[in-house]
């Protein structure tokens, strides 16, 4: 994988970015950069307006307004350009079933251009990169889904892009498919590779975003590092706060929250008290012995739901 040239531009820039369907306006002035060698996150629940800045930013969706410029080439007056330097993992798998993992790699390097011999000449270590160096002449069906992502990951890689995009890319996969992918992703970016992803596991981003931005309703409510972010916008501590309790954890917090300066949440039979200073909590708790809680940092999780509410979208 090549490394960032010395002096590169931003492989992506998008200015003031808006996008309508009739009424609805899906994304709404936004703006955003990715820096040469870093891994930007987008993040926000479903329906935010994630997939289609990632469509507006590829040509593949027509902005309404705004400018991008993707590789160092206006889109969408020459997207078609700007995608052969780049490289993109859909949020579903899209490999042919009927062609072997090798020849899945040779078609798709046929599209950028590339000759058989040099496809050929990358296929062992793109398979190597994915974990997949003995699974050369399998077929498709008979991967496992694990497999398969690996794989969409390896052919998202066989133009040697100077950008590489994401979408959600380790949905369903299990912890050990997971890590893979965040060491494999982690060692692009070492080597050079600008990464963009969006993804629902804030895990995900805080172990692998230099940057990210949270979206909600086509706008953008927060941007910097996983810290920043987090010293930013919510306060140091949290404690989960749950069982059983005459009036609910809702009457709970109305009767300890206030006189403890305690901001509360609750979800379900759940408070969640974010606070500056837990230790009067603690203290007030120890003495609560038909109560459960749990003391710990606040993460990125804990932020994207005071921006973007608790409130279950479809």
């Amino acid at each position: 994988m090549a490394a960032a040239r010395p002096g590169a531009s931003s492989p992506l820039q998008i200015s003031r970015l808006v996008k309508r369907y009739g009424e609805q306006t899906v994304v709404d002035d936004l703006s955003l950069s990715v820096a040469p060698g870093e891994c930007f996150a987008l993040l926000g629940p479903n329906g935010a307006g994630k997939t289609t800045t990632l469509r507006c930013a590829l040509g593949l969706t027509l902005p309404d307004a705004g400018q991008i410029t993707l590789c160092g080439e206006p889109v969408p007056e020459r997207a078609r350009e700007a995608r052969m330097r780049v490289g993109v993992v859909p949020q579903f798998d899209s490999l042919d079933p009927d062609f072997t993992c090798a020849e899945n790699l040779s078609v798709f390097g046929r599209y950028f251009g590339l000759d058989a011999a040099t496809v050929r000449e990358r296929t062992p270590a793109l398979l190597a990169f994915a974990g997949l160096q003995n699974k050369a002449g399998a077929r498709i069906q008979d991967l496992s889904g694990g497999m398969k992502r690996r794989l969409t990951l390896a052919r998202a890689l066989v133009n040697h892009p100077e950008l590489l995009m994401l979408d959600e890319p380790s949905t369903g996969l299990d912890p050990q498919a997971r890590h893979l992918i965040w060491r494999r992703l982690k060692q692009l970016v070492a080597e050079g590779t600008s990464v963009l992803l969006t993804t629902h596991f804030m895990d995900e981003a805080e172990r692998l975003a230099d940057r990210l931005a949270i979206m909600d309703n086509g706008r953008i409510l927060a941007t910097g590092s996983p810290r920043e972010v987090i010293a930013a916008h919510i306060e140091p501590h949290v404690v989960e706060v749950y069982g059983d309790w005459a009036d609910g954890m809702a009457g709970w917090a109305r009767a300890h929250g206030e006189r403890l300066s305690v901001r509360c949440e609750l979800s379900g039979d759940t408070a969640f008290c974010y606070v500056n200073d837990a230790s009067p909590l603690l203290e007030q708790l120890a003495q609560q012995h038909t109560l459960r809680y749990l003391h710990r940092p606040a993460n990125l999780e804990d932020v994207f739901l005071k921006l973007t509410g608790r409130d279950l979208r479809d």
